[in-house]
């Protein structure tokens, strides 16, 4: 029986180590799925309470908008705390994609919304509007399918962090209008409903920017190292003949 208990307490760190990778492998469909399921039920409950008519759908929209705001910020953010506050914040960075590709599937639920809202109004939303959000839906799912294999093997690893890069601070521009913009032109008696949203908007930018400033002098300071290093090799060399 002891021989028994022992040998099975040895097999718990095969069996812990099993189930980290199992988590591992499956951990972007689990973000993938919750995501969307937490989406659709808060869109169902939405439509449920005040009526799938055009006003029911409308607060349905904003709602959505919200969440997806929410999963999308780690991941415009996170690589940037990363860089200016260290590992504290490195597990935040490293699930960037992860959050990503939640904040795709959630938006699924808000872009059939749209379609929704659409045809109760009988026709597409001004044009001024539409195509600059819906460039915004091109460019979510441009960085999402940007991560499998076959196609991240297709450009180099530079090609694609400019890719990023940009679509991402399109998505966030987009929600600057979104969230900053339109409140203050149509919603100014509601400003204290978006302020929280716009106000992480705004400090995800500065972050950003932040991190893009220390990582230009961090590699400005590597290439004078480099110089440096290789004068002094250069000089030894010279005298040592």
């Amino acid at each position: 029986m002891l021989k028994v208990e022992i040998s099975g307490l040895r097999a718990l760190p095969r069996w812990f180590d099993r189930g980290y990778r199992i988590g591992r492998e499956a951990g972007v469909w689990l973000w993938i799925g919750a995501a969307f399921c937490a989406q659709l039920v808060l869109a169902g409950g939405v439509l449920a309470i005040m009526g799938t008519d055009r006003e029911g759908t409308g607060l349905a929209l904003h709602d959505t908008a919200r969440l997806s705001f929410l999963l999308f910020w780690p991941a415009y953010a996170g690589g940037a705390m990363a860089t200016l506050f260290g590992n504290n914040f490195g597990g935040l960075a490293r699930r960037g994609r992860d959050f990503g590709l939640a904040y795709a599937a959630a938006q699924l639920v808000h872009v059939g919304l749209v379609g929704r809202l659409i045809v109760i109004e009988g026709g597409p939303f001004p044009g001024s509007i539409m195509p600059f959000f819906a460039v915004g839906v091109v460019w979510t799912y441009v960085l999402a399918f940007s991560g499998v294999d076959r196609l991240s093997q297709v450009f180099s690893p530079s090609f694609w962090r400019i890719i990023r890069s940009i679509g991402l601070e399109y998505i966030a521009l987009v929600f600057f209008v979104d969230l900053v913009v339109r409140p203050i032109e149509m919603h100014a008696g509601r400003l204290i409903d978006y302020a929280p949203f716009s106000s992480l908007l705004i400090l995800g930018t500065f972050l950003r920017a932040a991190a893009a400033v220390r990582r230009s002098r961090l590699g400005a300071k590597a290439a004078t190292f480099r110089t440096t290093c290789s004068h002094w090799h250069r000089r030894r060399s010279s005298a040592a003949r």
